[in-house]
């Protein structure tokens, strides 16, 4: 039980969204309309499900993480953002609602019931982050923000929500809204999540990989397990749908995590092409 909060300085509660508040990669998820729009081919779908399959086991380290980085800004550079909007609002609710952890909602509750701001923290792109966070009631959303120019991708990353970047971004967010990290809490399931896990004083892993949970249990943190994800319409009667023109918003962010799909499987095979 998450004890209320005392009067005194604003606290906060910082979710990663893989594998923490939803069940699979939102950059993995998307592969199969995006191949239906065209922006990828038939064999980067096929490596999707390998590749997803890959991600739910083991998640990826931080060399990995990097490469990833380094091949979607290549990847995406020159991408039409209006099409990429279009194929996204005719299917994020139906992918995304589904696969949202029901412990993971509940637990967003109670840190609201206790007066705690509740933030998400993911390196995916904000464009497919906020709405998600807006799903759920977040107060705020620190995600990576890719450049547009023209309305096409320039293949560079104008901030990269990862790693120690993610903990600078927190005490950032901290200073502005007066939180007491000591007294914040945070959650995650990869071990490049340290930092993030590091600054405040109430740290969980949540489905850690191998690494984050030998820290874990060495430093006697939480180790919570995440497995019934559930569609928020089922669980909250009065949820309702966003309009289309939220969910065209998103599309940027997801077209940047959808490329990890042929990264991911093509870093284990050869280059894709």
């Amino acid at each position: 039980m998450l004890r209320p909060h005392d009067a005194g300085p604003r606290t906060a509660a910082f979710f990663d969204l893989d594998k923490t508040i939803i069940a699979k990669s939102s950059a993995l998820a998307f592969s199969r309309p995006f191949y239906q729009g065209g922006l990828i081919n038939r064999r980067a779908v096929l490596k999707s499900a390998y590749a997803q399959f890959v991600f739910l086991v083991g998640g990826a380290d931080h060399d990995q993480m990097e490469k990833m980085r380094e091949y979607l800004s290549a990847l995406t550079r020159g991408w039409n953002v209006q099409q990429v909007r279009e194929i996204v609002a005719e299917t994020l609710h139906n992918l995304i609602d589904p696969i949202i952890y029901d412990e993971a909602a509940s637990l967003i509750e109670q840190h609201h019931a206790a007066g705690r701001d509740v933030v998400i923290v993911s390196s995916s792109g904000s464009e497919v982050v906020e709405p998600i966070g807006a799903l759920l009631g977040a107060d705020h959303v620190i995600a990576t923000r890719l450049k547009i120019e023209d309305g096409r991708y320039t293949g560079e990353i104008e901030y990269y929500a990862y790693a120690e970047n993610k903990a600078a971004a927190i005490r950032e967010l901290a200073e502005t809204e007066g939180y007491d990290l000591a007294d914040c809490y945070a959650y995650s399931d990869s071990s490049t999540d340290l930092p993030l896990l590091e600054a405040v004083g109430h740290p969980s892993a949540v489905n850690p990989d191998r690494a984050l949970r030998k820290e874990a249990v060495a430093r006697e943190w939480p180790v919570l397990v995440f497995d019934r994800p559930v569609e928020l319409r089922r669980r909250l009667p009065e949820f309702s749908a966003p309009s289309r023109s939220v969910l065209t918003a998103v599309a940027i962010g997801t077209a940047v995590l959808t490329a990890g799909v042929i990264w991911y499987a093509a870093k284990r095979r050869r280059p894709a092409v």
